[in-house]
């Protein structure tokens, strides 16, 4: 298997315990624009989308085995799972969000804000009480890159909360240039979402109904930043250029994960959350780490 040098830079002291293997595996070569990997623990496998080859790849962890997952699949750019272990992706090409019923059926749960469709859905998440939360930028409208060419309905770009019960659309946020990774702290109390023009990541805090306030600046970074996640301690990692930035919860940079090309996501996986998989660009990477990955609520119960 190929392999290329870990390069962790240490830019607080409190970063200087993180670590992990000398050699980050190559999984696999020759996707477009590599995004959304989304790990299955119940199959010890992953899933991540190739959107301009409008296909998603599954990686085998018990044979190392890579082979088609869906294709075409509407150009699905983010991935996560819900509370029963099925897939929730956003598709570029239907415009929507769905979900993967276990038995592979597709349910739409959300195409359309006040009658209008969507931009491009691009992350989701999944909050414990089962409400989906998305980003919607345009990256799928501007060309038949990363979907289909099209007019934009929803004037700017939004984050959206799917209700799990009555299935309601709402807009929580509105004041974003191009909202992209979106991740919930630990007690889901607050939602990060990265800005990627605006090189940042905002912080909301959020209520019981699932209305967000605050929004200040968590984070910058010289790179725009793509997808998030956080580890068990309520760190923030994000793909952000050629790199995978850790952020204490107090908002400072305290590290660097370097990578030969630009990074657009990232998530924990293996038996124990504590193998990091990155999508980027062309290629889905492996590191062996002595961090774990937060788990969602749900899970810990």
């Amino acid at each position: 298997m190929e392999t290329i040098a870990t390069e962790f830079e240490v830019l607080d002291e409190r970063f200087a315990g993180v670590g992990g293997d000398d050699r980050m595996e190559v999984l696999h070569r020759g996707a477009r624009w590599a995004e959304g990997p989304v790990y299955f623990p119940a199959g010890r496998f992953l899933v991540w989308s190739d959107i301009p080859s409008d296909r998603l790849l599954r990686w085998d962890e018990m044979t190392g085995a890579v082979g088609p997952f869906r294709s075409p699949a509407g150009y699905t750019n983010g991935n996560t799972l819900d509370r029963e272990g099925r897939l929730v992706s956003c598709e570029h090409g239907g415009r929507r969000v769905t979900r993967t019923e276990h038995d592979g059926s597709i349910t739409v749960i959300a195409d359309r804000w006040q009658g209008r469709r969507f931009n491009s859905p691009n992350d989701v998440v999944v909050r414990s009480d089962g409400s989906i939360w998305f980003t919607d930028p345009p990256y799928g409208i501007l060309s038949d890159y990363e979907g289909h060419a099209a007019d934009q309905e929803i004037d700017g770009c939004h984050v959206y909360r799917a209700d799990p019960v009555t299935g309601e659309v709402r807009m929580v946020a509105g004041d974003f240039d191009r909202p992209n990774g979106l991740a919930f702290s630990l007690d889901e109390r607050r939602l990060y979402i990265a800005d990627t023009p605006g090189k940042h990541v905002r912080v909301f805090d959020v209520a019981d109904d699932g209305t967000l306030s605050g929004g200040k600046v968590f984070a910058e970074a010289e790179d725009g930043f793509d997808g998030l996640r956080l580890d068990n301690t309520g760190r923030v990692w994000a793909s952000a250029g050629k790199s995978v930035l850790c952020f204490d919860p107090d908002g400072t940079m305290i590290g660097r994960l370097r990578f030969p090309e630009p990074t657009s996501n990232l998530v924990f996986g293996g038996l124990k959350r504590n193998r990091m998989f990155i999508t980027a660009c062309t290629g889905l990477y492996s590191l062996m780490t002595n961090v774990t990955g937060a788990r969602p609520i749900w899970a810990r119960r």
